[in-house]
């Protein structure tokens, strides 16, 4: 099982990507990068590829209408190159609050736009010629779209790698399949260890029905908070928050992924229990609303035992990557992340 980290977009980047050459040593294989409406992930993944030699390196993710598949490809294989061949290329769909809200563009057909994108980046890669006649995406642009000139194109340079991992995003069956059938790595949020099998087992099978061998086994990469020690309250209080902010603040009402999630876990009074009352701004109420079952079960917070039994469980379920997300009081501290980073890496080597 490969160990990451998920870098926070929201500030003090370079001092993190300082700490990283420690981290590496302390056994850390891959970083993420995510890019919301923060700072861009594609400068900030150059500037880590610069500053390691062995680690690593994904976006975590990109969204897929905020550039044009072409780019997007460009973009991947661009930082493949810097990286010499680190890269893997994290996709998803983001939410219409950000695509529409921020980049002011339709939330539409994002299954579609997927498929195609992924198709498009790989014929890039490939420096072929790139035509492409679906529904979503037409290159060449027909010359009655525009003025007519338009000619297919190859990559000018040659990419480390002709075929670039692609890691989807998803949570939604029909997003899940997706990621099963193309991708070779997929990402869901809030992985249930206990209930994955029965919640995402069907999309699972269908999408990989129709997977291509050379893909090869799909790989499984998650996020979760993460604490080892004695006194684990503060850093489940943490978990509790973050879990009421998706579960209950994120998307609208009827139009929630993670609330929809946490019904498909066996929750769903407790989940429009925690909308509700995040919604009406008692957010310490909401967090307190959610199971101890359901906290415990999404995160490795807890004495080192219990962090490898809950390892031991990530496993039997199919991860191959954790991202960890350092809480409570040490999650600030260099020294505590790098010993927490020391400590998962042993367990879970066995």
């Amino acid at each position: 099982m490969r160990i990451g980290i998920q870098l926070d977009y929201s500030g003090g980047f370079v001092e993190a990507v300082e700490e990283l050459r420690d981290l590496e040593r302390a056994g850390l294989d891959i970083v993420f990068v995510a890019e919301a409406y923060s700072f861009d992930a594609v400068s900030q993944l150059g500037y880590i590829a610069a500053k390691t030699d062995r680690l690593q390196i994904a976006s975590g993710i990109l969204p897929i209408y905020s550039r044009t598949p072409t780019l997007m490809a460009m973009t991947a294989a661009g930082l493949d190159y810097v990286s010499g061949g680190r890269f893997t290329l994290g996709l998803g769909a983001s939410g219409p609050q950000v695509i529409e809200g921020f980049h002011g563009l339709p939330y539409h057909a994002p299954l579609g736009r997927t498929r195609e994108l992924v198709e498009i980046c790989r014929k890039v890669w490939r420096r072929e010629a790139v035509t492409h006649e679906g529904r979503h995406y037409r290159i060449p642009l027909p010359a009655e779209q525009g003025t007519g000139l338009g000619k297919p194109l190859k990559l000018i340079n040659h990419p480390v790698r002709d075929r670039i991992p692609v890691m989807l995003a998803a949570i939604g069956p029909k997003n899940v399949a997706l990621a099963a059938e193309i991708a070779e790595a997929w990402e869901p949020i809030f992985f249930h260890p206990g209930k994955a099998a029965e919640v995402f087992g069907p999309a699972l099978a269908e999408g990989g029905a129709k997977r291509a061998p050379e893909l090869g086994e799909l790989e499984i990469s998650i996020g979760v908070p993460a604490a080892i020690g004695d006194d684990t309250e503060e850093a489940l209080r943490a978990v509790r928050a973050q879990l009421a902010l998706y579960i209950g603040g994120m998307g609208a009402r009827g139009k929630n992924f993670y609330n929809d999630l946490a019904h498909r876990y066996g929750y769903p009074e407790e989940a429009e229990r925690t909308q509700d009352l995040y919604l009406a701004g008692r957010k310490d109420e909401a967090a307190a609303a959610l199971p101890e079952e359901l906290v415990r079960a999404l995160c490795l917070v807890g004495t080192a035992d219990e962090v490898g039994e809950r390892l031991t469980a990530y496993a039997e379920a199919g991860v191959t990557t954790l991202s960890l997300q350092p809480v409570g009081p040490n999650a600030a501290d260099r020294p505590g992340r790098i010993r927490l980073v020391e400590q998962i890496a042993a367990l879970a080597a066995g």
